[in-house]
């Protein structure tokens, strides 16, 4: 598997309905929303096999002290091959100056993956949204 990976915003909007709705994801249902976010992030490191877009990272950051690493993912039918976590050590050598890189794992059973590439549970961290959706 010969994967190829990028800092530049070149897939296209179905390209990434097609990636979010391979893993289930309803911002996938939004597919412009989803590309006008995608396109207005600070980073988005993407993996391609061939003209396949099969990874994406998304990246917020204020410029200066702390990354927020947002949406990671990889197509089911390429999990499992160290995708996921190349795009993570990109996401940490690119943002390496910055005081923080966070990460809000959207379920608990992810959280062992981030800690393998170095996060820790922050303590007495809670994570807190609103919905509107």
């Amino acid at each position: 598997m010969d994967i190829i990976y990028t800092d530049e915003k070149r897939f296209t909007k179905q390209q990434v309905e097609r990636l979010f709705l391979s893993v289930g994801w309803v911002s996938g249902r939004y597919p412009d929303r989803l590309y006008k976010a995608l396109m207005g992030s600070s980073t988005v490191f993407t993996a391609w096999d061939g003209d396949r877009l099969v990874g994406l990272v998304r990246v917020l950051d204020d410029s200066a002290m702390m990354a927020y690493m947002h949406y990671v993912l990889v197509d089911p039918e390429y999990q499992g091959h160290g995708i996921a976590g190349h795009m993570v050590e990109m996401v940490k050598e690119r943002y390496r100056d910055f005081f923080y890189i966070e990460v809000m794992p959207e379920e608990s059973k992810n959280a062992a993956f981030y800690e393998k590439h170095g996060f820790a549970v922050m303590p007495d961290g809670v994570a807190m949204q609103i919905c509107n959706g």
